[in-house]
C-alpha cells in the first residue's frame, strides 16, 4: 500500500513537471507550420542589440544557425555553452556552399535588459543577436517551444530543424555540410 502511495505521488509529481514545462515553453499566437527542410528559409528583420533593424538575410553566403531562446528558459540557457562552442569551431570553417558559419539568435524575452544581460552572461560572442519581444518571427517560423533552432545553408534553404540543431546533432549537421 505504502509502495502504491509513493508511485501515486512521483506519477503527480512527474505529470505536474511536464505540464509546468508545457507552459513555460510553449507560446500563444497565430502560428504558420514550420519550415520544411529544403525550402528557402523565410526572412527575419527584427532590432539588434545597437537598435537598429538586422536582416536574416544579410547573412546570405554563410551557413547560418537561427536560434530561438529566452533569458528566463532554463533548457535555453543550458544548450547556450554549446551553442558558443560550435560557434568557435565552426565561424571560419569552408562549407560546399558557403564560406563560414554565423549564429542568427533571436530573443523571445519580453524585457530588453534581461534578454541583453543574459548575452553577456552566457558569453554569446556573435553579432547577430535580434529581439522578436513580440514573437513575429517565431510565428512566421512555426516556433511553439523554445529552445529551438533552424540551419540554413548558404543559399538560404532550410537543412535541418529542431532536435538536429541542437547537442551532437547540430555538430553531424554542420559537418554533412562540409
Amino acid at each position: 500500500m505504502i509502495k502504491s502511495r509513493k508511485f501515486g505521488i512521483i506519477t503527480a509529481l512527474a505529470l505536474l513537471a511536464g505540464i509546468g514545462l508545457l507552459w513555460c515553453t510553449s507560446f500563444t499566437g497565430s502560428y504558420k507550420l514550420a519550415p520544411v527542410v529544403g525550402n528557402k528559409a523565410p526572412e527575419i528583420e527584427l532590432i539588434g542589440t545597437n537598435g537598429k533593424m538586422v536582416k536574416l538575410s544579410s547573412l546570405k553566403g554563410k551557413v547560418v544557425l537561427i536560434d530561438f531562446w529566452a533569458s528566463w528558459c532554463g533548457p535555453c540557457r543550458k544548450e547556450n555553452p554549446n551553442v558558443v562552442e560550435v560557434y568557435k569551431k565552426y565561424k571560419k570553417t569552408k562549407f560546399k556552399n558557403a564560406k563560414g558559419f554565423e549564429v542568427f539568435s533571436v530573443s523571445l524575452d519580453r524585457n530588453e535588459a534581461d534578454w541583453k544581460a543574459a548575452i553577456k552572461a552566457d558569453g554569446l560572442v556573435w553579432k547577430s543577436h535580434v529581439w522578436d519581444k513580440e514573437n513575429k518571427a517565431g510565428q512566421a517560423y512555426g516556433v511553439q517551444y523554445i529552445p529551438n533552432a533552424f540551419l540554413i545553408d548558404g543559399e538560404g534553404k532550410l537543412v535541418a530543424l529542431g532536435e538536429d540543431c541542437k547537442g551532437l546533432k547540430l555538430h553531424v549537421a554542420l559537418d554533412n555540410l562540409k
